[in-house]
């Protein structure tokens, strides 16, 4: 993988993940603790993504895995 998708990634806000999961199409349908829970119609997956300041790589890798985009879609819609 590209060292500057993984900068661009590692840098990312749970506020801003969810925003990008949003344009991909997902909707926020609740918030448990600090995790926001996010659906999609067709998709039997939640997200549940922590509303941090930074989320850790894993976490981001993990959360995009879920939604089954690849990660340069998933940084198109950033």
């Amino acid at each position: 993988m590209d060292r500057d998708i993984m900068g661009r990634l590692n840098n990312i806000s749970g506020k801003e993940a969810a925003k990008a999961f949003q344009r991909a199409g997902w909707t926020a349908v609740g918030q448990v603790g600090s995790h926001l829970v996010m659906s999609k119609a067709g998709v039997r997956v939640n997200l549940s993504i922590p509303q941090h300041k930074e989320l850790s790589l894993g976490t981001l890798r993990a959360l995009i895995k879920h939604t089954e985009l690849t990660v340069e879609e998933f940084i198109s819609y950033l």
